[in-house]
Protein backbone atom coordinates (compact mmCIF):
# COMPACT_ATOMS: atom_id res chain seq x y z
CA UNK A 1 0.00 0.00 0.00
CA UNK A 2 1.67 3.28 -0.97
CA UNK A 3 2.39 6.03 1.31
CA UNK A 4 0.07 8.72 1.47
CA UNK A 5 1.28 12.13 0.02
CA UNK A 6 2.11 14.59 2.58
CA UNK A 7 0.08 17.70 2.68
CA UNK A 8 0.99 20.91 0.32
CA UNK A 9 1.74 23.82 2.92
CA UNK A 10 2.43 26.11 0.41
CA UNK A 11 0.71 26.01 -3.67
CA UNK A 12 1.92 28.55 -5.63
CA UNK A 13 0.10 28.81 -8.90
CA UNK A 14 1.56 31.31 -11.95
CA UNK A 15 2.50 33.61 -9.65
CA UNK A 16 4.18 37.08 -10.30
CA UNK A 17 5.45 39.83 -8.60
CA UNK A 18 5.97 43.46 -9.49
CA UNK A 19 7.39 46.18 -7.83
CA UNK A 20 6.96 49.87 -8.86
CA UNK A 21 5.72 48.72 -12.32
CA UNK A 22 8.87 46.23 -13.09
CA UNK A 23 8.51 42.73 -13.31
CA UNK A 24 10.65 41.16 -10.20
CA UNK A 25 8.92 37.62 -10.57
CA UNK A 26 6.87 35.78 -13.10
CA UNK A 27 5.42 32.15 -13.76
CA UNK A 28 6.42 30.74 -10.86
CA UNK A 29 4.65 27.38 -10.12
CA UNK A 30 5.66 26.00 -6.82
CA UNK A 31 4.18 22.98 -4.28
CA UNK A 32 6.41 22.65 -0.73
CA UNK A 33 5.05 20.11 1.44
CA UNK A 34 4.71 18.94 4.64
CA UNK A 35 8.02 17.92 6.12
CA UNK A 36 10.24 19.07 3.85
CA UNK A 37 13.44 20.94 4.13
CA UNK A 38 13.68 22.91 0.75
CA UNK A 39 16.62 25.48 -0.47
CA UNK A 40 16.16 28.32 -2.64
CA UNK A 41 19.29 29.47 -4.72
CA UNK A 42 20.48 31.42 -7.36
CA UNK A 43 22.51 34.33 -8.46
CA UNK A 44 21.96 38.09 -6.77
CA UNK A 45 19.02 40.03 -8.35
CA UNK A 46 17.39 36.48 -9.35
CA UNK A 47 14.48 37.28 -7.02
CA UNK A 48 14.43 34.95 -3.66
CA UNK A 49 14.21 37.19 -1.23
CA UNK A 50 11.41 38.26 -3.25
CA UNK A 51 9.30 35.01 -3.97
CA UNK A 52 9.76 34.38 0.38
CA UNK A 53 8.36 37.86 1.26
CA UNK A 54 5.26 36.91 -1.07
CA UNK A 55 4.97 33.26 0.43
CA UNK A 56 4.93 34.67 3.75
CA UNK A 57 1.76 37.19 2.58
CA UNK A 58 4.46 40.00 2.74
CA UNK A 59 4.79 40.97 -0.54
CA UNK A 60 1.45 41.14 -2.73
CA UNK A 61 1.11 39.07 -5.96
CA UNK A 62 0.41 40.87 -9.02
CA UNK A 63 -0.57 37.94 -10.68
CA UNK A 64 -1.55 33.88 -9.38
CA UNK A 65 -2.99 32.53 -6.58
CA UNK A 66 -1.23 31.62 -3.45
CA UNK A 67 -2.31 28.91 -0.90
CA UNK A 68 -0.77 28.27 3.01
CA UNK A 69 -2.15 24.76 4.08
CA UNK A 70 -4.70 24.62 1.93
CA UNK A 71 -6.13 27.86 2.29
CA UNK A 72 -6.15 30.67 -0.19
CA UNK A 73 -3.77 33.30 0.94
CA UNK A 74 -7.06 35.97 1.37
CA UNK A 75 -8.92 33.95 3.90
CA UNK A 76 -5.55 32.84 6.03
CA UNK A 77 -5.28 33.58 9.27
CA UNK A 78 -3.07 30.86 11.04
CA UNK A 79 -0.24 33.31 10.91
CA UNK A 80 1.13 31.91 13.75
CA UNK A 81 1.92 28.69 11.82
CA UNK A 82 4.73 30.82 9.83
CA UNK A 83 8.23 31.65 11.28
CA UNK A 84 10.26 34.01 9.17
CA UNK A 85 14.19 35.24 10.05
CA UNK A 86 14.57 38.25 7.49
CA UNK A 87 17.74 39.15 5.76
CA UNK A 88 20.35 40.88 7.55
CA UNK A 89 18.07 41.81 10.55
CA UNK A 90 19.40 42.13 13.80
CA UNK A 91 18.43 41.10 17.21
CA UNK A 92 19.26 44.46 18.99
CA UNK A 93 17.03 46.83 18.50
CA UNK A 94 18.52 49.87 20.02
CA UNK A 95 16.47 49.15 23.18
CA UNK A 96 18.01 47.11 26.33
CA UNK A 97 16.26 44.06 26.18
CA UNK A 98 17.77 40.16 27.51
CA UNK A 99 17.83 37.83 25.01
CA UNK A 100 14.83 35.66 26.63
CA UNK A 101 12.89 39.05 25.96
CA UNK A 102 13.22 38.99 22.90
CA UNK A 103 12.59 35.42 22.11
CA UNK A 104 9.27 35.99 23.95
CA UNK A 105 8.25 38.55 21.64
CA UNK A 106 8.00 35.66 19.21
CA UNK A 107 4.88 34.37 21.25
CA UNK A 108 3.05 37.30 20.71
CA UNK A 109 0.78 35.56 18.02
CA UNK A 110 -0.22 32.74 20.58
CA UNK A 111 -1.34 35.30 22.72
CA UNK A 112 -3.96 38.21 23.57
CA UNK A 113 -1.88 41.53 23.24
CA UNK A 114 -1.09 42.91 27.15
CA UNK A 115 -1.86 39.30 28.36
CA UNK A 116 1.13 37.86 30.79
CA UNK A 117 3.55 35.29 29.94
CA UNK A 118 1.83 32.00 30.72
CA UNK A 119 3.77 29.01 31.76
CA UNK A 120 3.05 27.72 28.56
CA UNK A 121 4.96 30.93 26.91
CA UNK A 122 8.30 30.72 29.27
CA UNK A 123 8.23 26.54 28.64
CA UNK A 124 8.56 27.66 24.48
CA UNK A 125 10.91 30.40 25.17
CA UNK A 126 13.01 27.99 27.46
CA UNK A 127 12.80 25.04 24.53
CA UNK A 128 13.64 27.72 21.33
CA UNK A 129 16.68 29.19 23.56
CA UNK A 130 18.01 25.57 24.37
CA UNK A 131 17.42 24.25 20.34
CA UNK A 132 19.60 27.13 19.54
CA UNK A 133 22.13 26.35 22.09
CA UNK A 134 21.83 29.73 24.05
CA UNK A 135 19.99 28.49 27.28
CA UNK A 136 23.13 29.90 29.29
CA UNK A 137 22.53 33.51 27.60
CA UNK A 138 18.97 33.75 28.58
CA UNK A 139 19.81 36.96 30.98
CA UNK A 140 22.26 38.58 28.60
CA UNK A 141 21.65 41.66 26.75
CA UNK A 142 21.25 40.56 23.43
CA UNK A 143 23.66 43.54 22.15
CA UNK A 144 26.55 41.53 23.60
CA UNK A 145 26.00 38.62 21.74
CA UNK A 146 28.00 38.19 18.27
CA UNK A 147 26.27 38.53 14.78
CA UNK A 148 25.95 34.62 14.64
CA UNK A 149 24.90 34.29 18.50
CA UNK A 150 21.98 37.39 17.60
CA UNK A 151 21.17 35.85 14.21
CA UNK A 152 20.16 32.65 16.83
CA UNK A 153 18.48 34.60 18.58
CA UNK A 154 16.11 35.40 15.85
CA UNK A 155 15.80 31.87 15.19
CA UNK A 156 14.67 31.13 18.66
CA UNK A 157 12.13 34.44 18.48
CA UNK A 158 10.73 32.74 15.52
CA UNK A 159 10.84 29.00 16.70
CA UNK A 160 9.20 30.53 19.91
CA UNK A 161 5.57 30.67 18.15
CA UNK A 162 5.65 26.86 17.36
CA UNK A 163 5.52 27.01 13.50
CA UNK A 164 4.81 24.75 11.55
CA UNK A 165 6.17 26.36 8.33
CA UNK A 166 10.06 28.13 8.58
CA UNK A 167 11.12 30.92 6.43
CA UNK A 168 14.87 31.81 6.27
CA UNK A 169 16.09 34.30 4.39
CA UNK A 170 20.29 33.72 4.32
CA UNK A 171 21.01 32.77 7.92
CA UNK A 172 24.73 31.91 7.23
CA UNK A 173 25.57 35.50 5.78
CA UNK A 174 28.34 36.86 7.59
CA UNK A 175 28.19 33.88 10.56
CA UNK A 176 31.03 32.14 11.08
CA UNK A 177 31.73 27.99 11.09
CA UNK A 178 30.45 27.33 14.85
CA UNK A 179 26.98 29.69 14.94
CA UNK A 180 26.35 28.02 10.95
CA UNK A 181 27.25 24.70 12.91
CA UNK A 182 25.04 25.79 15.91
CA UNK A 183 22.16 26.42 13.06
CA UNK A 184 22.80 23.50 11.39
CA UNK A 185 22.06 21.69 14.37
CA UNK A 186 18.92 23.27 15.59
CA UNK A 187 17.09 22.95 12.07
CA UNK A 188 17.97 19.86 12.01
CA UNK A 189 16.09 19.15 15.04
CA UNK A 190 13.25 20.72 13.73
CA UNK A 191 13.59 19.20 10.41
CA UNK A 192 13.18 15.63 12.63
CA UNK A 193 10.43 17.24 14.30
CA UNK A 194 8.26 17.20 10.97
CA UNK A 195 9.05 20.92 10.25
CA UNK A 196 8.82 22.17 6.72
CA UNK A 197 11.53 24.67 5.98
CA UNK A 198 12.01 26.86 3.28
CA UNK A 199 16.09 28.44 3.39
CA UNK A 200 17.19 31.12 1.16
CA UNK A 201 21.20 30.97 0.84
CA UNK A 202 24.65 31.32 -0.64
CA UNK A 203 26.09 29.01 1.11
CA UNK A 204 24.98 25.91 2.27
CA UNK A 205 27.93 24.44 4.30
CA UNK A 206 26.90 22.63 7.48
CA UNK A 207 23.43 22.66 6.39
CA UNK A 208 23.71 20.80 2.97
CA UNK A 209 23.32 17.45 4.14
CA UNK A 210 19.52 18.54 5.55
CA UNK A 211 18.13 19.78 2.34
CA UNK A 212 15.61 17.35 0.49
CA UNK A 213 15.11 19.55 -2.41
CA UNK A 214 16.39 22.23 -4.16
CA UNK A 215 14.85 25.47 -5.87
CA UNK A 216 16.84 27.60 -8.54
CA UNK A 217 15.46 30.90 -9.55
CA UNK A 218 17.06 32.69 -12.29
CA UNK A 219 15.91 36.34 -13.61
CA UNK A 220 12.70 36.00 -11.45
CA UNK A 221 11.66 32.63 -12.82
CA UNK A 222 12.31 29.10 -11.63
CA UNK A 223 14.75 26.99 -13.66
CA UNK A 224 15.03 23.90 -11.52
CA UNK A 225 13.46 22.31 -9.02
CA UNK A 226 14.87 18.74 -7.79
CA UNK A 227 17.04 16.72 -6.13
CA UNK A 228 19.96 19.08 -4.20
CA UNK A 229 22.56 21.03 -5.88
CA UNK A 230 25.26 22.20 -4.78
CA UNK A 231 25.81 25.92 -4.86
CA UNK A 232 27.79 26.21 -7.25
CA UNK A 233 25.54 24.25 -9.99
CA UNK A 234 22.56 26.30 -8.77
CA UNK A 235 24.76 29.38 -9.78
CA UNK A 236 26.01 27.58 -13.14
CA UNK A 237 29.47 28.16 -12.53
CA UNK A 238 30.40 24.33 -14.30
CA UNK A 239 30.30 23.77 -17.63
CA UNK A 240 27.05 22.53 -19.32
CA UNK A 241 28.20 19.41 -20.81
CA UNK A 242 29.12 18.16 -17.76
CA UNK A 243 26.30 15.70 -17.02
CA UNK A 244 24.67 17.74 -14.29
CA UNK A 245 21.20 18.19 -16.21
CA UNK A 246 21.59 14.24 -16.87
CA UNK A 247 21.23 13.64 -13.40
CA UNK A 248 18.30 15.94 -12.44
CA UNK A 249 15.67 16.22 -14.80
CA UNK A 250 13.78 18.72 -12.90
CA UNK A 251 15.66 21.43 -15.14
CA UNK A 252 13.74 23.15 -17.65
CA UNK A 253 15.47 25.92 -18.69
CA UNK A 254 19.84 26.11 -19.21
CA UNK A 255 21.53 27.29 -15.54
CA UNK A 256 24.46 28.57 -17.27
CA UNK A 257 22.71 31.72 -19.15
CA UNK A 258 24.25 35.12 -17.59
CA UNK A 259 21.94 36.62 -15.32
CA UNK A 260 20.23 40.04 -16.29
CA UNK A 261 21.97 42.91 -14.62
CA UNK A 262 19.21 45.59 -14.80
CA UNK A 263 17.71 42.48 -12.63
CA UNK A 264 17.89 42.84 -8.35
CA UNK A 265 16.57 42.25 -5.82
CA UNK A 266 14.51 44.01 -3.54
CA UNK A 267 15.24 43.98 -0.54
CA UNK A 268 12.14 44.46 1.33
Amino acid sequence: MPEPVPESVIELRDGAVAIAGRPVLRQIDLTVRAGEFVTLLGPNGSGKSTLVRALTGLRPLSRGSLALFGTPLESFHDWHRLGFVPQRASAASGVPASVAEVVASGRLTRRRLLRPQSRADRAAVAAALDLVGLADRARDNVATLSGGQQQRVLIARALAGDPDLFFLDEPTAGVDLPNQEALAAALAALSRAGSTIVLVTHELGPLADLVDRTVVLRDGRLVYDGPPLAVDDAHGHHHPHQGRHDHHPGVIAPLDRAPDPHHEDVPW
